[in-house]
This record gives structure tokens, sequence and C-alpha cells, in this order.
């Protein structure tokens, strides 16, 4: 059972319309838990024929995700922990890229880390210009190699490599519409909420077999990421256990 204190996921369906929202207390940060609901809902939604399309979002008006619980990650103590704990971001970006209804991001604030991945892992993107990236593992002595591909696939080898290595510096909305993170940015929520559900219910009015098989064509070439992304998290779970990633998360956590 997960506890407010560890976050909430929940399913709202109108239409045709499933709106994923996730949150946590700690600026929507993910835990472990948080993850799995997460992807566990995803992957739910795809398989209702209730559903015809996905919004995912987070709630509050601050960050739309912080990335990695810092709390449980300070609090691993194994490599068998730590891959667990990482997986659950492979999860739940293998869930969006297998669902078979297209996915919509509605990213309102600033993403970090892992909650970047979410943002390249949808299949079309809104966000406001308050929604600035940072990739900031590099900086807690790890790394994004379990979001690297998406954000990859995303943004290109080229975008990535500049969040991944100078890994304090917060990236623009405008900078992530011009890389393709984002295919639209709003002057304020409202806007951003109207087009949503604008282009939500143009989709929910589709052809399901079209979309399914043109999403199959987009994330073409991504089917190695089942065994890809795990591989990724090993890496990270490894990294998470060393004296410089322990020195660089307390740090964090003291401010």
């Amino acid at each position: 059972m997960i506890t407010m204190e560890q976050g909430t996921v929940s399913t709202e369906l109108s239409n045709g319309i499933a709106r994923i929202v996730f949150h946590h207390p700690q600026s929507n940060s993910l835990p472990g838990v948080l993850l799995k609901a997460l992807g566990d809902a995803i992957h739910a939604a795809g398989k209702s024929t209730d559903v015809k399309v996905i919004v995912l979002m987070s709630s509050g008006e601050k960050a739309f995700c912080a990335g990695a619980s810092f709390d449980e990650l300070s609090s691993i103590e194994t490599l068998q922990e730590g891959s667990k704990f990482f997986n659950g971001f492979a999860y739940v970006i293998n869930a969006m890229r297998v669902c078979p209804k297209f996915i919509l991001g509605r990213v309102h604030s600033k993403a970090v880390g892992g909650g970047v991945g979410l943002a390249c892992s949808v299949d079309f993107c809104f966000a406001t210009r308050n929604a600035q990236l940072k990739l900031s593992e590099l900086a807690v002595g790890i790394g994004p190699f379990v979001v690297g591909p998406a954000v990859q696939r995303k943004a290109g080898l080229a975008a990535m490599s500049q969040m991944a290595i100078d890994a304090t510096q917060w990236h623009s909305a405008e900078w992530a519409h011009q890389k393709g993170v984002y295919q639209h940015i709003f002057d304020s929520v409202e806007s951003m909420d109207d087009a949503i559900n604008a282009l939500a219910s143009r989709l929910a009015a589709s052809s399901e077999e079209a979309m399914a098989d043109l999403k199959k064509i987009l994330w073409e070439g991504t089917e190695h990421w089942e065994s890809l992304l795990p591989f990724r998290a090993e890496i990270s779970g490894r990294l998470v256990l060393s004296e410089p990633a322990k020195r660089a998360i307390d740090a964090f956590k003291s401010k």
C-alpha cells in the first residue's frame, strides 16, 4: 500500500482521455514505490479499452518533477538495492515506450533528472515557459544512465551530452523547444491546458488502430531498451554506493 508520504498516483478518465497524475510532497520527486505505481498506471491505461489517449502530469504549482528521491538514494546500502531503485525509472520509461496509446506530457514547471526522462519519454510534450530542464545526476556522482537513451532519442546526442556534462546548468523551456523536447510552450498553465485538451480530444476521436501503428513506427529501434535500461540501472546502482556519490547526496540533503 502506497502512503501519502510516499506519494500518490491517480488516473482520471473522461471521454476517452486518461489523465495520470503523480504527486510527492518533496517537489514531486520519485521514490521507488511511486515509480512502480506510475509504471503500473501507464500499463493499465494502455490496456484499457476505455482509454484512447493519455495525459501524463504532476500536481501542484511548483516543480513538475525533482527526479530521484534523495531520501531513498541516501538509504541505499547494497548493489541490489541500488539496481532495484534505478530499475524503477527503467520500468516507467519502458511502460511509456510499449504503451499502444499516445501519451501527452504536461510539464508545468521545472524538471530535473528523472523528470527530464519523463518529459522525453512521452509522445508529445507541452510545457510552460517556467519549465526549465536540468540533468543533475553527474553533480551527485551518478550520471543519467537510465534516462539517457530517452533524452538522446528526443533531443539528440549533442543536447543530451550538454545537459549530462554541465550537470548544474538549467536549460530554458525555449532551449528545450528548439531541441525537440517540448513541442509547444505557453505563457500560462491555462493556455497550455487548453491546447492539451484540444489535442487530446482530437486524438480520442481518431482511429485507435492507426494511432497504435503510428506509435510503433515512432518508437522503432528502441526494442532493445527492455534489456538496455536495466543494464544502465545496474551502473547507477553501483555508482550510488561510491564515496563521492554518498558525499554529494549528503551535502545536497543538508542544504
